[in-house]
C-alpha cells in the first residue's frame, strides 16, 4: 500500500541524517559525483534496504529475545528514510525497490504508518516496490503473520516489468524458515518455477530477483548463518534462478555491503537505509542494467552527491 503526504523535511533531518548514517570506509562502492553523474545518464533504479523503523533504539539482545518493547520510531530513522525517499525524488529513477524490514516489529501500528507516511513522499510518478523481510512477517512466518502484511503492504511474491528488466520479488523468510507456513512456501515455490519460464519468454534483457535474506554472502557453499539461506533450501534456488538465467539477486538483512557469485548469477547484499550493524553507512544503491552488463553503486544517504 502507499499513502500520499506532505514532506517534512529541514535542519533537524540534516543534522540527524550526519550523526547517524554511520561513515566508514566502503572500498570500491561509495562512488564520487562523477560516478553518480554517469550511473544516472541512462535508465536506472534505486535499490533500498532495511529502514526498520524502530530498530535503532532498541537494543539487539531484545530484539534477539522476541521483541519485547514497544518500540517506536527514532528522529534518526526517520531522517535517514526521509533523507533516502528526497535522493530518490531528485535523481528520478526508474523505479524503487526496498528489499525488506520496512519496520522492525511484525504488526506494530506506529511503524506501520509511519513507514507508509514516509513512502508515500516518493513521487507518484516512480514505482515503488516492496519486498517482505523478516521483520515484516517474522522469522517464522505464519498464514497470520503473511495475511497482516499482505492487507499492509501488499502481496509478498509478485513480478513487474520496466524496460529491459524483468523483477522477481520473492518471500525470502517463507524460503529460510517454511515450517508454520508450509502451504505458502509451496505455493511461492510453484509460482516461482512458472514465472521464471514466464521471464525467459518475455523477451526482457535483464531477468532479476528482489528478496530480503541473501542466498549467500560471500561463497555459495558458506555454513548456514544467521544472514544467509540455508543450505538445506539454498542450493535448490541458486539452481532454478542460475537455469532461468537470472543474473542478479538483490538483497539485505545484514545491515552492511556484500558480494558474491555463483557462477554467471551475481549475489548483491545492499547495506541499510536505516541503522548500519558495520562500517558501511546507512545508504541506497544504484543500479544501471546496461546493454552488456549489470553495473551498480553503494551511496551513504549523507555523503552522496
Amino acid at each position: 500500500m502507499r499513502t500520499r503526504a506532505v514532506a517534512s523535511a529541514g535542519l533537524l533531518s540534516f543534522f540527524l541524517v550526519s550523526c547517524l548514517a554511520i561513515p566508514g570506509p566502503v572500498p570500491d562502492l561509495v562512488g564520487e559525483e562523477s560516478e553518480l553523474l554517469r550511473l544516472t545518464q541512462s535508465p536506472f533504479f534505486i535499490q533500498m534496504s532495511d529502514t526498520q523503523l524502530g530498530f535503532a533504539g532498541t537494543p539487539l539482545l531484545v530484539q534477539l529475545a522476541g521483541y519485547t518493547w514497544d518500540d517506536d520510531p527514532t528522529a534518526g530513522e526517520i531522517a535517514l528514510f526521509e533523507r533516502a525517499i528526497a535522493h530518490a525524488n531528485r535523481l528520478r529513477p526508474a523505479f524503487v525497490v526496498i528489499c525488506g524490514d520496512l519496520i522492525n516489529r511484525p504488526g506494530h501500528p506506529g511503524q506501520t504508518a509511519e513507514f507508509q507516511r514516509i513512502a508515500g513522499l516518493l513521487d507518484a510518478s516512480i514505482p515503488l516496490h516492496l519486498v517482505a523481510g523478516n521483520h515484516d512477517v517474522g522469522n517464522h512466518p505464519t498464514p497470520e503473520s503473511l495475511r497482516w502484511y499482505r492487507e499492509m503492504f501488499g502481496p509478498d511474491w509478485y513480478s513487474f516489468r520496466h524496460g529491459d528488466v524483468y523483477g522477481i520479488v520473492l518471500d525470502s523468510s517463507l524460503i529460510t524458515e517454511p515450517a508454520a507456513a508450509r502451504e505458502d512456501a509451496d505455493a511461492q515455490l510453484a509460482w516461482l518455477r512458472d514465472e521464471l519460464l514466464r521471464a525467459r519468454a518475455s523477451g526482457a534483457r535483464h531477468i532479476l530477483a528482489f528478496q530480503h535474506h541473501p542466498y549467500f554472502l560471500v561463497d555459495p557453499e558458506e555454513e548456514d548463518a544467521y544472514f544467509n539461506v540455508p543450505l538445506a533450501r539454498r542450493g535448490r534456488y541458486l539452481e532454478l534462478l542460475r537455469d532461468a538465467g537470472v543474473q542478479a539477486v538483490f538483497a539485505g538483512h545484514y545491515h552492511r555491503n556484500g558480494h558474491g557469485r555463483d557462477g554467471e548469477l551475481e549475489m548483491v547484499t545492499t547495506g541499510p537505509v536505516g541503522k548500519p550493524l558495520g562500517d558501511d553507512p546507512s545508504g541506497f544503491r544504484i543500479v544501471r542494467p546496461g546493454p552488456e552488463r549489470i553495473e551498480h553503486v553503494y551511496f551513504g544517504i549523507a555523503e552522496a552527491p
